[in-house]
C-alpha cells in the first residue's frame, strides 16, 4: 500500500500541473523577496483581479484548442459584450439584467458564427477567428456610434449603488469582497473552474472534445457528430468572453467596445502554457487555471519589483509562447526519433 502511494506520489510530481506550481510558487518567493510590498494580500488580490478576464476566457479557448482549432476573437467579444450592455441600458431603457442576459445571447451568437464556418464549411480557425476579431470590433464600435455617450467617454453610471455607497445589484458583480479582502470576480473565476472541470474532464460531452481532438474521423466513426461539437466549443468560448465583459464592465463601472482588446496573447499563452497542445487532443483545465494564475502574477510582480513598464508586459509573454512552442517541438521530435531507433534495434534483433 506503501508502495502504491508513492508511486502515485511520483506519478503527480511529473507532471506539468505540478511544474506549473511550482512556478507559481517560485514567483511569490522572487517577488517578495524584491519588495514586500508585493506580498501584501489586497494589493495581490487587486492585481488578480485585474487580470481575471483573461484567466476567466483561458478555461474556454482551452475547449476549443484541444479539438484542433483557436480562438483569437474572444477579446473582441469582451468589447462587443460590454457596449451590448451600456448601449441597451442607457439608450433602450432596458432592465440591467435584460442587458446582460442579451449580451450573454450576443456573445454565444458570435462564437457559433465562426464555429460553423470552421466546422461545417472547413475554413482554418485562425482565419476564421481573425476575421471575426475584426468583425466584432468594427461591430462594438458602430453600436457604440449609435450612442448618446461618446465613445471615447464610455457609457458609466450603472444602477447599484445606495446613497450609503452600499453596492448592490449589477456593481456587486464589480465590487463586493469577501471578508472585505477578496473579490467577488475571484471566486466566481474557480467556480468557473469547477464547472469547466467537471464539463471537460467528468463528462461525456468532455469525452467527446478531446476524441475529436485527437482524430476527427474516429470519432465520427464512433457516433460522435463532430462538427456539433467544434461548434459548441466557440459557443461556450463566445459565453465565457460574455462573462468577462460583464465582470470587467461591472467593475471599471464603463462600457467600452475596446475593453478587452490586449488580451488575446495572454490567453493563447495561457492555454499553451497550461499544458494543452496547438495540435489538439490533450489539455487541462487545471493546466490552463494555474497557467492564468502565473501569467497574472508574473504581469503584477514584473512591473513592481523590476521596474518593467506595463507597456512592454507582452514582452514576456511572447516569449514565453515561443519558448512552450518550441520546446514542445524538439521534444515530440525527440520522442519520434528515439522511437524509430528502437523500432530499428528490434528488428535487427529479428532478423
Amino acid at each position: 500500500m506503501k508502495t502504491n502511494f508513492l508511486k502515485g506520489l511520483g506519478a503527480k510530481l511529473k507532471t506539468w500541473e505540478f511544474a506549473l506550481l511550482m512556478i507559481l510558487v517560485a514567483e511569490f518567493v522572487v517577488f517578495g523577496a524584491v519588495n514586500p510590498k508585493f506580498l501584501a494580500l489586497n494589493s495581490l488580490f487587486s492585481s488578480v483581479n485585474n487580470y481575471i478576464s483573461i484567466c476567466i476566457i483561458s478555461l474556454f479557448v482551452t475547449f476549443v484548442m484541444i479539438t484542433g482549432g483557436i480562438d483569437i476573437q474572444a477579446s473582441s467579444i469582451v468589447g462587443l459584450t460590454s457596449i451590448v450592455i451600456g448601449v441597451s441600458w442607457s439608450d433602450l431603457g432596458l432592465n440591467i439584467w435584460v442587458c446582460i442576459i442579451l449580451a450573454i445571447v450576443v456573445a454565444a451568437v458570435c462564437g457559433a458564427i465562426s464555429g460553423y464556418f470552421v466546422a461545417f464549411c472547413n475554413v482554418q480557425p485562425m482565419v476564421v477567428t481573425l476575421g471575426g476579431s475584426f468583425l466584432y470590433s468594427g461591430i462594438a464600435l458602430l453600436i457604440s456610434t449609435l450612442s448618446s455617450t461618446p465613445a471615447y467617454m464610455g457609457i458609466g453610471g450603472f444602477p447599484g449603488k445606495t446613497a450609503e455607497g452600499i453596492y448592490t445589484s449589477f456593481r456587486l458583480l464589480g465590487k463586493w469582497k469577501l471578508f472585505d479582502m477578496i473579490p467577488i470576480q475571484l471566486l466566481i473565476y474557480f467556480g468557473l473552474v469547477v464547472i469547466c472541470y467537471i464539463l471537460l474532464h467528468k463528462s461525456k460531452y468532455g469525452r467527446k472534445v478531446f476524441l475529436v481532438g485527437i482524430n476527427r474521423n474516429t470519432a465520427e466513426l464512433s457516433g460522435i457528430n463532430s462538427r456539433l461539437i467544434i461548434m459548441s466549443t466557440y459557443i461556450l468560448t463566445g459565453i465565457g468572453a460574455a462573462i468577462a465583459g460583464i465582470l470587467l464592465t461591472a467593475n471599471v463601472d464603463s462600457a467600452k467596445s475596446d475593453l478587452g482588446s490586449t488580451f488575446t496573447l495572454s490567453i493563447i499563452t495561457a492555454v499553451v502554457l497550461g499544458g494543452t497542445l496547438s495540435t489538439g487532443g490533450k489539455g487541462s483545465i487545471i493546466g490552463t487555471a494555474l497557467a492564468s494564475l502565473v501569467i497574472c502574477i508574473m504581469r503584477f510582480g514584473l512591473p513592481i519589483c523590476f521596474g518593467v513598464s506595463t507597456q512592454n508586459l507582452d514582452l514576456p509573454m511572447g516569449i514565453m509562447l515561443v519558448v512552450i512552442i518550441a520546446g514542445r517541438a524538439i521534444t515530440s521530435r525527440l520522442k519520434l526519433s528515439s522511437g524509430s531507433v528502437r523500432k530499428g534495434r528490434l528488428v535487427q534483433k529479428t532478423h
